[in-house]
């Protein structure tokens, strides 16, 4: 079953003139402050916030930021949500990231607003997409079915591992998309080579990690069109690509600025910094949430007709957190590794690439010389598998890095 055409967009939003958008964000982003001032985890850092003031980005600008620390810390003083979400209860599910960090979600029509992504990504009613998103405890498994839903598209809720059924599904049941990390479709479409099992698979749509151009061509050479999108648990979409494969155009349910990594002060257009994002779903209203992530705004507008701000797309992390395997993995985690042995003096984790996929090595300084006395405790701790070298004391380099990211993403 091969899927039907679309349209060209998912909606009138997409193209909205400039002042036709400013002037919905100033309906929309004094409704919004309001509802987050009204709850108990925002009303101190909004406490003296005139909602009806804050009607564009620049007004915006003047509000603090608000870290998914703080959510962590309002979370383990006031419970599962920490005060921040619109309603107590009546969520469709709570999931749990690492950290941990407690997030609602809804199942209402494109709650998590991948529709749109999945609909500029060419997916719709007759498509079957297999979704090699996590569906344990982690949201992204059910953002991506929630958004196949909104165009009307079948999953196949595959999950994660298990490659070689998840290549005998694709072939018996005519998959012709997939949904997941970037590199694990190679994974599934080189064990249908192996398998001798011709797949239908002619559209992608990733996230959860970089989308190396080596492996998008490398996709397109099997005639899959491969786009990516830049979503959170807390926030869903933020942005996406199009066909024209020009940056990634701004989702219309959230206002992103990019500011000084540190501060909450927006860079000059063009120049580099920290995402900031304010959503504008009403049952989670963060404001100003920070995400960590770097980028920068595009000049200009996208060629596929969408007008929104363009953003360059994920440039790194403004700390030292890097995704590996489509996992955080943060400096607080490699400390705790340490703390769990008194013989490690000091820990260095690399993000490095083989072939085409993400792999880790975990260096230990150490006098102990098996290093699979560690193997638990790196999976328990990073949450990931990787290779394991013990090296002496003082070994490695006195920078201040506890993570290291050595893939390149040109």
């Amino acid at each position: 079953m091969r899927g039907e055409p679309v349209t060209e967009f998912f909606d009138s939003l997409e193209t909205r003139s400039a002042d036709e958008r400013a002037a919905a964000i100033a309906k929309a982003l004094p409704d919004q402050i309001a509802r987050a001032k009204a709850l108990p985890g925002q009303a101190t850092r909004l406490a003296d916030v005139d909602p009806a003031a804050i009607t564009d980005a620049a007004a915006l600008a003047a509000l603090p930021v608000l870290r998914k620390s703080e959510l962590g810390t309002a979370q383990a003083a006031d419970g599962p949500l920490g005060g921040f979400a619109g309603r107590a209860s009546g969520f469709a599910h709570i999931f749990q990231s690492p950290g941990p960090i407690y997030e609602p979600g809804g199942v209402s029509h494109d709650w998590w607003r991948m529709g749109r992504f999945l609909h500029a990504a060419g997916i719709g009613t007759g498509d079957i997409v297999q979704n090699c998103f996590g569906y344990h405890l982690t949201p992204a498994g059910m953002i991506f079915e929630n958004g196949a839903r909104a165009v009307g598209a079948t999953v196949l809720p595959a999950g994660t591992g298990q490659t070689e059924l998840q290549a005998r599904a694709a072939h018996d049941i005519g998959v012709t998309a997939y949904a997941g990390t970037p590199d694990y479709l190679k994974v599934i479409l080189d064990k249908a080579d192996q398998m001798g099992l011709s797949l239908s698979i002619t559209k992608a749509a990733v996230g959860g990690g970089a989308l190396f151009p080596s492996l998008r061509q490398d996709y397109a050479d099997r005639g899959i069109a491969c786009l990516q999108s830049y979503a959170t648990a807390d926030l869903g979409n933020i942005a996406y690509e199009s066909a024209a494969m020009e940056g990634m155009i701004v989702d219309e349910g959230v206002i992103v600025e990019i500011v000084r990594p540190g501060t909450g002060d927006p860079v000059a257009p063009g120049e580099v910094g920290e995402v900031v994002v304010t959503t504008l779903n009403p049952d989670y209203p963060l404001i100003r949430f920070a995400t960590g992530d770097l980028s920068a705004v595009m000049a200009g507008q996208s060629p596929c007709g969408r007008t929104n701000m363009r953003i360059k797309g994920w440039m790194g992390r403004a700390d030292q957190t890097t995704k590996i395997k489509g996992m955080f993995v943060r400096p607080e985690q490699v400390a705790d590794l340490v703390g769990r042995h008194g013989e490690v003096a000091r820990a260095r984790v690399i993000a490095d690439r083989e072939g085409e996929m993400d792999v880790m090595l975990v260096q230990l300084e150490t006098t102990a010389s098996d290093a699979s006395v560690y193997e638990q405790t790196v999976l328990d701790t990073l949450k990931l598998r990787g290779r394991i070298e013990l090296v002496p004391d003082g070994s490695l380099p006195n920078d201040g890095k506890v993570i290291e990211d050595r893939r390149s993403y040109e």
